[in-house]
């Protein structure tokens, strides 16, 4: 039985395909050259099948886990890296990251206004419970965005205080309004914090950016990048995980925090897993190119139907997030039941507003996924607050992204 959807918005898709031509050639252009990247580097470090054998208990001596270490770092261009299932979520990660840098009197800067809402517990600037860095003495500032745009002034003259020892630089929007940073632009935002204060590390928080780009930012300038493995590196397969790569003396710091002092990363078994994070990475640059392609092409469909959307359509990307401007709290329940029915899992489910750990309101998520929360696969969520603004992102591949986001076309023109 065929899914159920107007001739009004298969028209509508049609033309909307007929349109993307060259932005979906320069994705895929993209998609051919890091394909090639990660292929080099398997090929590099000699990946064997006996990698994909999982340890228990300790996870003493797992050669896949460290290998898999070896390659993030040849990929990120960086001296280390640690990538664990441990890691419950890409804000796990970037804690470990910031907590392995930063000690009682230091001072942590946000270079581009508030870090996702989930990191605001974390720095202290609400009160989510005990553990804070603020808690241990860390003290936290932020750089206002300038024009809804980075302030490379303010960052210069924050970042001037000596006891700044770590800049955070989030790549994609999170809830915010503004445009996601190119790689470029965050190469330029490290050579304000080079200038200033050269001792401060530089951190990005680069979840839903890898493989958008041909470079990293830590090819630009950045000590540190942290992401999560349920988003663009682990390619629709990894069940769990993030990771972290750049300077061998703040990867080991990480590692001391996830685990403990005199621990690291020595520890951590990999419960027979490996193969699906050594394969979800080969898969991770197409994957990322079908995640991008459904995000363009939600935006030429929004577009055509009169919504504002944020990039448009026609704009060269910089993560796999995309904005839907709905304006209405019940286009947004629509929307994100239209897209939820378009899952291959949970389709039947009508999503509904809740208080989500980490979030200052009620958020709405339509995510009907083979792995819970990975944002990698097709999905919408929103934080049900004006301006009342959907953010879509994943698609394991073009065809059901586009299915889904027919869906959720048609679910809109029934309210209206």
């Amino acid at each position: 039985m065929p899914l159920q959807i107007s001739e009004q918005i298969r028209a509508l898709a049609a033309r909307a395909e007929e349109e993307l031509a060259e932005q979906f050639a320069r994705i895929d252009a993209v998609s051919g050259e890091n394909t090639g990247r990660v292929l080099a580097a398997f090929q590099k470090h000699r990946v064997a099948e006996s990698y994909f054998a999982g340890t228990t208990g300790y996870g003493y001596d797992d050669l896949g886990r460290d290998k898999l270490d070896e390659i993030y770092a040849d990929l990120f261009g960086t001296e280390d890296a640690l990538v664990r299932i441990q890691f419950v979520n890409g804000t796990h990660a970037i804690t470990c990251a910031l907590f392995g840098v930063l000690k009682a009197g230091d001072v942590l800067v946000s270079a581009v206004g508030a870090p996702y809402d989930t990191l605001l517990g974390v720095v202290g600037a609400v009160d989510k419970g005990h553990g804070s860095l603020k808690d241990y003495g860390v003290e936290y500032r932020q750089v206002e965005l300038k024009d809804n745009a980075p302030d490379k002034e303010g960052l210069a003259a924050a970042v001037s205080d000596p006891r700044v020892k770590a800049v955070l630089i989030q790549r994609s929007k999170g809830y915010a309004t503004r445009a996601s940073l190119s790689v470029a632009e965050i190469g330029e935002l490290c050579a304000v914090v080079r200038k200033h204060n050269p001792h401060a590390a530089i951190l990005v928080d680069n979840c839903y950016g890898e493989f958008v780009e041909t470079l990293e930012p830590t090819h630009v300038g950045a000590d540190l990048v942290v992401g999560s493995l349920i988003k663009n590196p682990g390619g629709g397969l990894a069940p769990t995980g993030a990771y972290i790569a750049g300077r061998h003396d703040l990867v080991e710091g990480a590692a001391m925090r996830l685990t403990c002092p005199g621990i690291g990363r020595e520890c951590g078994s990999t419960l027979g897993n490996n193969r699906l994070l050594y394969q979800g990475l080969f898969l991770a640059p197409h994957t990322v190119a079908q995640a991008l392609k459904t995000a363009v092409f939600g935006a030429k469909l929004m577009e055509l139907l009169g919504f504002e959307t944020e990039p448009r359509s026609d704009a060269v990307r910089h993560d796999i997030i995309q904005m839907i401007h709905l304006k209405d709290p019940e286009r947004v329940k629509r929307f994100c039941k239209g897209i939820q029915s378009g899952a291959p899992v949970d389709s039947y489910v009508t999503p509904e507003p809740w208080d989500m750990p980490g979030y200052d309101c009620p958020v709405i998520m339509a995510a009907g996924a083979f792995i819970q929360g990975a944002s990698i696969e097709l999905s919408a969520d929103a934080p049900m607050r004006e301006p009342y603004t959907v953010y879509l992102q994943g698609g394991l591949t073009y065809e059901s992204g586009k299915a889904g986001l027919m869906l959720a076309a048609d679910e809109l023109l029934k309210g209206e």
